[in-house]
């Protein structure tokens, strides 16, 4: 009997190959053209994670940003007024160019989880966060809605998170990462990111990626909301959900390795100032000298 084929091992992201992904925007783009994130999510005690993924869509380029709050007292996000606070209903009606984002921060009541059965629904494509992976690994239903999706689906657990989907505890995870992550994609059936100290990114049929970048300062609150802000922002404005996984989780990582070397961390270290360092990357190797290298080596 022939013996399998072995599995790959994955693949490191090089920035030369992320860089390949992108270009300069068109001169005669608009807004509209740059496609729409909604984001999902800020139960009372909890508007922050929704406004953290919002600012990092609006800093990553998207043209609109939508916050749909659980919590409607928020009339305005005070630091960063250009973005939308709405209703989740009216995030839910967006559509393309765009991608939505359900999790940061929802909490896991009744609500949340008829939110996120209706985003289960949308024709746009859909990046699952924090208690959406929470509300999806206790409910069957949830998890049957997942599997029939056309639109494309982003998973992006941290290992506790990934042990509730998968029904084991995160050492179990952390024990064979590689595997965790394949199981993941086999049972739902989509692009899963694997955070963590060497983030895994990988998808049915696709790649496994592995991420070098990152330091033990992003060991922090809202990393991970920002993160979902920064992917989501990419694919709105038209890269694959591969690409902007990939792109997405080695910029967030480069970003806090910059914020390092700058001396805003590894101790202290927040999620905004990873956001803002990652506009500031993004735009250098899209505008800057690593991309006239490359062009004046080809």
């Amino acid at each position: 009997m022939q013996e399998p084929a072995p599995e790959a091992a994955p693949h490191t992201i090089v920035l030369d190959e992320c860089v390949s992904w992108l270009s300069p925007r068109p001169a005669d783009c608009h807004k509209g053209s740059l496609g729409s994130v909604g984001i999902i999510g800020g139960s009372p005690g909890m508007v922050g994670a929704a406004l953290l993924a919002g600012r990092a869509a609006l800093w990553l380029g998207a043209g609109r940003v939508y916050v749909g709050l659980l919590d409607e007292r928020p009339e305005v996000d005070a630091l960063q007024p250009e973005l939308m606070l709405t209703r989740p209903e009216s995030v839910l009606e967006l559509t393309a160019p765009g991608c939505l984002v359900v999790g940061p921060g929802m909490g896991r009541s009744e609500r949340a989880i008829q939110r996120l059965h209706t985003a289960l629904h949308a024709e746009l494509p859909l990046l699952i966060d924090a208690d959406g992976l929470n509300l999806l690994a206790a409910a069957p239903v949830l998890r049957a809605a997942l599997r029939e999706r056309a639109a494309p689906t982003v998973l992006t657990p941290h290992p506790g998170e990934a042990g509730r989907l998968l029904g084991v505890k995160a050492g179990q995870v952390q024990a064979d990462r590689t595997a965790s992550i394949r199981t993941l994609v086999e049972r739902h059936g989509c692009l899963v990111v694997l955070k963590g100290a060497g983030t895994l990114v990988h998808g049915p049929n696709g790649r496994l990626w592995y991420n070098p970048t990152g330091n033990a300062g992003m060991a922090a609150p809202g990393m991970g909301d920002v993160l979902s802000g920064m992917i989501a922002a990419l694919v709105a404005q038209g890269l694959t959900p591969e690409q902007a996984a990939v792109l997405g989780v080695y910029l967030h990582g480069a970003a806090g390795d910059a914020a390092v070397e700058a001396g805003s961390g590894p101790i202290g270290l927040t999620a905004g100032e990873v956001a803002h360092t990652a506009r500031r990357l993004l735009n250098r190797w899209i505008y800057g000298e690593f991309t006239r290298a490359r062009t004046d080596a080809a």
